[in-house]
Parts: C-alpha cells; structure tokens; sequence
C-alpha cells in the first residue's frame, strides 16, 4: 500500500463482483473512500463489510437515470466529495446482426452507453465544486477489432470509447480527465452470462467455470495467460491517481496483446 488515492473519494458501478469489486478492494488499500454501486445487494454488503469502514455499498441499478444520480447523491452524502468515477458497469448485450431485436437494442444502450453518459453528466458538477477529478469508463477491445464481442455490443463500447474522447476535450477546462479503459480477454463472469448469472450459480460452480475460462483465455493471447480482474484496477489506479495527472481523452487497451494478433 503506498496510499496513491489518500484524502480521494471514488463511486465504482458494477462494484460488487469481477473488475468493479477488484478496483474497490485497490483504490481502499491506496486509501481512497469508495462508493460500490450493483444489483446483488448480499455481495456488496459482503464486500463492504470486507473492506472496512472506508467502502459503502448501495444498491443500484445503472440502466435507470434515476439511479445513476442517486448513486452520486449517495456518494456525496457518505463522504461529502467525488474525485473520481469509475463507470465499470456493464455485460453481455445483443443477439447477433440477423436475430437482435428492439427490446435487445434498449437493453444495451441503457446499460453500456447511457450509464456512461449519465454517469459523466451527474458527477461534472460534484468534481468542479472540488476542483477536478478523474473518470473512467469501461470500454472493451470489441469496439476495436472483429470478433471480440457481438456486434452490437462492439458498436455500444465503440459509442462509449468515443464518447471518452469528446467529453475529455469539453472537460478539461474544468480540470476533470476522462478516459477509458479497453479490456481484453480478463476472466469475468461476463463470458457465461455475466453477474446476474453468476448470482444464480453456487460458489463451486462459479470456481469450475473460472478455471476453465482462464485455461481458455490464456490460449487466445501472445502473453499465454488470462487477464485478471487486478490488470484492469490497476490501470485504473493509474487513470485516478496524480500518476495519470497528465493523462486525458485516451483509451488504454489492457489485452495481453490480443489486438495485436488481428488486422480487422
């Protein structure tokens, strides 16, 4: 621990399980105040009262406007100041070109797209009041390459990688850096179904499936082994630190190389 967020306080979506809870578990152990947002209320608690006095879980659910505010208000209610927002929200999305519908179409938007959006709208004002802040949205190396995701999903994070970029450039007059991060094949519940799945398998089943996924995984990439969900906390401990200070309208690929290995 080296206290890289100490006096920070930061709002992570999708924060009770996979990437969201490995990004609280880092940013409370670099010191940081952390406000854990999700749908599975047993294991934020759990989480919660794992991390200690500094980690707050509140229930939420991202694809309601309503929620993504309240989970501001929450924020600022625990700890009185917002730095930094890591929208990490999010899942599987669509049903290939020939069988999506318009129920899978608002489905995707309201949890990949206009989480992200909404989410960046609600926390401008708390981080101007401050002085600044960072956030973070989770892309995906579906919105770079073919085949990484289906093609709705891949147009939804491409909108949401974009998005960083322009809302960066109108932001950072205000000192507020926005930037997202691209994983590539990180072992995550969202390869069988994503949380809402998971929440629906016991532990052991869940264990079998990880470890098969990761075996998996780790042929796909030249480094020869999985993405894990602490590669994706830590580059965003790098985004919401003073380390990343200088570091705005980017999209940081963490894939082991795996686009490297496509020219699509």
């Amino acid at each position: 621990m080296t206290d890289r967020l100490n006096g920070k306080v930061a709002l992570i979506t999708g924060g009770t399980s996979g990437i969201g809870a490995e990004t609280a578990r880092l940013f409370s152990s670099e010191g940081a105040k952390v406000l854990i947002v999700g749908r599975s209320e047993e294991k934020g608690q759990a989480l919660a009262e794992d991390l200690g006095e500094n980690v707050i879980y509140e229930m939420a659910d991202i694809t309601k406007e309503e929620d993504i505010k309240g989970s501001v208000k929450a924020t600022l209610k625990h700890f009185n100041q917002l730095d930094i927002l890591f929208n990490n929200a999010g899942g599987p999305a669509g049903a290939g070109i020939e069988n999506v519908t318009q129920k899978d179409i608002d489905y995707g938007v309201h949890l990949l797209l206009a989480s992200v959006i909404l989410g960046i709208k609600y926390a401008i004002e708390p981080m101007k009041a401050i002085g600044g802040g960072s956030i973070i949205n989770n892309s995906s190396i579906a919105a770079l390459r073919y085949r990484q995701g289906d093609p709705l999903y891949a147009a939804l994070k491409a909108g949401v990688t974009h998005y960083t970029r322009m809302a960066g450039v109108e932001l950072g007059p205000h000192n507020i850096r926005v930037n997202s991060i691209s994983p590539g094949a990180i072992a995550t519940p969202i390869f069988y179904g994503g949380s809402q799945r998971a929440n629906d398998l016991t532990k052991e089943e869940n264990e079998r499936k990880m470890e098969k996924l990761r075996d998996n995984l780790a042929k796909a990439v030249p480094l020869k082994r999985s993405g894990l969900p602490i590669d994706i906390a830590e580059a965003a401990l790098y985004l919401a630190s003073d380390a990343g200070s200088f570091v705005t309208c980017q999209d940081i690929i963490v894939d082991g190389g795996r686009t490297a290995m496509f020219n699509e």
